[in-house]
């Protein structure tokens, strides 16, 4: 009996035990839940305080609500093009916001179209008459571009502007994977379609290198161009990033000053001046400490100033890499866009539809199923116009074929018209490691492909006409939308990836804009009036539990970094990235329209901060 009573009190005491930690866990969610949220109310007077401590993106990504339960690292933050680009455009008409404070200090980057709509919101707010001031302790090439567009830069003593520009290095693991024994059974079409010799190649193609070299140049020269224009003092930026060495000599060695005599910032400051800056423009904190200003927090004032919920003109978005069925925002799922669409034909009374794709592409199956949902809103008499963000290539051009007219930007990256097929084999780890496979079959696809021997001929001859034949019908696709001839296509085609400003010269896009042009030309084609026309984004509706996870998971990047140190984390950021699209390479669909070419965004905009390079090894392999 004793036995018995002493496990019954261990297992009363592991049940106290478990209630305690449900309620501890309750109370815990309770606390993050009310500081979590935002305060709609807490508007007042001041200066909008725009910290960007992550990375600006087309659609954010949702958190792992199982991830998050299980103690597991978070997303890095990750900020809506379209909630900044609203914040600032309605802070130039606010009457309560005197001043913008943009602190850059850890802004990890985003596409050089996304920052571009951002500066141009910044520029209204200028146009206002309202002072916007940026901050950094280092600048790069991304919130430089932005911060070119302050009416006032400041500098941290400490700091730097360091500018590398369009470009860098690729990773190959052909050699890595005869060394394992693993062999990429590569089926192609098109000369450019560079997506594959990272698992073919121990280097770079010369078809590869020529227009990899053409698109950065494109790039950086629409760079310099906005630069330029936005900050003329900024001029000499060409001279400073191509002679660093030398400017820095002139100062002997003080970065910031030779940042101030390029004319790349116009104050040198710590973050205490910087504040006490910004009270002159909007006012001292009511505890008047060192550095404090009235500040209107961002996540507040995007609370007071909710979205539209309905309108006439809707906005579906296709934003990361196209995928199969489902999936959450930041991954372009094709059920789950396809549902959105259907659901937004049926229960808004719309009267266009307006495509925004940010995409390199992905599955074509999960393209074609994007577009016929597309398709659906032409049967039913809407326009469709086309907005194209930073990229939109391979599937995402897929999808773009169905815009009556397509927008896009001079630096949009797009094309990448090509398809490739990859299954992965076995056969020399295999042999390293002793194992042998042998079996029976009764056609000549039983047991196949097989990963321990390769694939067979017949599965090699499959595989590749599937490929030529998604190749054609892509071709068709294409100059059947865009009126083209087939062999004009075919030769602007080949999986090459295009900057915008050509796409535009060869056909690709109809005309440089915004996706506000794009939703106005819809406007106008559904002969609604552009500036009375509202506007609905059609995308999954967040439920509470998702809002909550969202608030709790999204981190904020620890810490300062000057500008050596940004350029130290990028060898780190390429790694991750290769890594992880080696994997989906790997186990995603047979036959892809997926451009891995395009250049690498400034940060893994999904992976976590404390998630690391490790860790993506380690699923990898796994």
């Amino acid at each position: 009996m004793s036995f018995v009573r002493g496990a019954w009190k261990l297992l009363v005491g592991i049940k106290d035990a478990f209630v305690l930690l449900l309620m501890l866990l309750f109370f815990g969610m309770l606390y993050a839940l009310l500081t979590a949220i935002p305060n709609a109310g807490s508007v007042d007077d001041g200066a909008l305080l725009l910290d960007l401590s992550g990375s600006i993106v087309e659609q954010p990504a949702e958190a792992d609500p199982l991830a998050l339960a299980m103690g597991g690292s978070s997303l890095a933050r990750e900020y809506s093009r379209r909630d900044v680009v609203r914040a600032l455009t309605l802070a130039a008409d606010d009457s309560r916001v005197k001043a913008v404070a943009v602190d850059l200090d850890v802004f990890t980057g985003g596409g050089q179209v996304a920052i571009g709509d951002v500066a141009d919101a910044m520029e209204k707010v200028k146009k206002a008459g309202k002072p916007v001031v940026a901050y950094a302790t280092g600048y790069g090439d991304d919130s430089y571009l932005l911060a070119a567009h302050a009416s006032e830069v400041w500098l941290n003593p400490l700091g730097a502007v360091l500018i590398a520009g369009p470009g860098g290095q690729n990773l190959y693991y052909k050699g890595l994977m005869d060394k394992l024994g693993v062999t990429a059974n590569i089926y192609r079409v098109g000369t450019y379609k560079a997506a594959v010799e990272p698992y073919s190649r121990t280097d770079m193609s010369p078809e590869s290198r020529q227009a990899s070299q053409a698109l950065a140049d494109a790039l950086w020269e629409q760079w310099l161009d906005d630069v330029a224009k936005a900050r003329p003092k900024a001029a000499n930026v060409a001279a400073y990033a191509m002679q660093p060495a030398e400017a820095l000599a002139a100062t002997r060695g003080d970065m910031a000053q030779a940042a101030l005599r390029a004319g790349l910032v116009d104050k040198i400051g710590d973050r205490s001046a910087f504040g006490a800056r910004m009270a002159q423009l909007a006012g001292a904190d009511e505890e008047n400490l060192a550095g404090g200003y009235k500040a209107i927090a961002y996540d507040d004032w995007i609370a007071a100033n909710p979205a539209a919920t309905t309108g006439k003109i809707g906005v579906v978005t296709v934003a990361g890499t196209i995928v199969d069925g489902e999936a959450g925002p930041g991954t372009a799922g094709g059920t789950t866009i396809a549902d959105i669409i259907r659901k937004g034909l049926s229960e808004q009374n719309l009267s266009a539809l307006v495509v925004r794709v940010d995409s390199p592409g992905g599955s074509v199956l999960a393209s074609e199923e994007i577009r016929l949902a597309v398709l659906e809103a032409k049967k039913k008499g809407l326009p469709v116009v086309v907005s194209m963000g930073s990229v939109a290539a391979s599937g995402g051009y897929w999808v773009a074929t169905t815009g009556d007219r397509i927008f896009a930007e001079p630096g949009t990256i797009t094309g990448s018209i090509g398809v490739f097929g990859i299954i992965p084999s076995f056969e020399g780890l295999a042999q390293k490691i002793g194992v042998n496979a042998d079996g029976v079959g009764t056609t000549p696809l039983s047991g196949e492909p097989n990963v321990f021997k390769g694939p067979s001929d017949t599965v090699d001859r499959l595989l590749q006409m599937g490929v030529e034949n998604t190749y054609r019908r892509f071709l068709a696709l294409v100059a059947n939308t865009r009126k083209l001839p087939v062999e004009r296509v075919d030769r602007i085609a080949q999986g090459r990836v295009w900057d915008g400003g050509t796409a535009r010269q060869i056909g690709l896009v109809d005309q440089f804009g915004s996706i506000d042009d794009a939703i106005a030309d819809a406007a106008r084609r559904a002969k609604l009036d552009p500036g009375a026309a509202e506007t609905v984004y059609l995308e999954h509706e967040k439920t509470f539990l998702e809002t909550l996870m969202a608030d709790l998971s999204s981190e904020t990047p620890e810490g300062a970094r000057d500008a050596f140190s940004r350029l130290a984390l990028r060898p780190e950021w390429l790694m991750a990235r290769a890594l992880s699209d080696a994997r989906e390479m790997m186990s995603g669909p047979a036959i892809q329209a997926r451009c891995l070419d395009c250049p690498i965004p400034a940060v893994p905009t999904h992976s976590s901060g404390k998630e690391g390079l490790w860790a993506l090894v380690a699923k990898w392999i796994s």
